[in-house]
């Protein structure tokens, strides 16, 4: 099985391109994802891992993913190689998203929502508005 679940913050927007054979729309993006273990006396490492989603989900990061949010994604991973304008064969290790949800605490996420339901209905979002604002009294943890 190749399955793979990260939980980090985007180093930067996502790249869009469209590939070349489908025309398919493809978004590329870095996650750095924080070690769980630090070692005594050190500093908590981060890994920097490539992201690349396809077709709706790359209409999704396009949208919706910015700079330092906090996303949680599952996908698989799989490794690319072809060769340079040298003849050198050279690869490239990623991560394809299969699913890609929020994770921040704060509300970057629904910021960029509610943003998109502003520019088409100001009625849905003042719903929007009413449904997320919520006290620290209302939550159930």
């Amino acid at each position: 099985m190749n399955k793979s679940i990260l939980l980090g913050r985007l180093t930067k927007i996502p790249e869009i391109r469209y590939s070349q054979a489908t025309n398919t729309k493809v978004a590329l993006f870095t996650l750095a994802v924080n070690r769980r273990y630090v070692k005594p006396g050190e500093e908590r490492e981060t890994d920097f891992i490539n992201i690349i989603a396809y077709s709706k989900l790359a209409d999704f990061a396009e949208k919706y993913l910015n700079t330092g949010l906090q996303i949680c994604l599952s996908g698989r991973i799989q490794i690319r190689n072809w060769e340079d304008k040298n003849g050198k064969k050279r690869y490239v290790t990623e991560v394809v998203a299969e699913e890609i949800d929020f994770a921040d605490s704060n509300k970057k996420a629904d910021e960029s929502i509610l943003y998109e339901n502003i520019t088409s209905d100001t009625q849905s979002v003042q719903n929007t508005v009413n449904e997320i604002t919520l006290e620290a009294d209302d939550l159930p943890f």
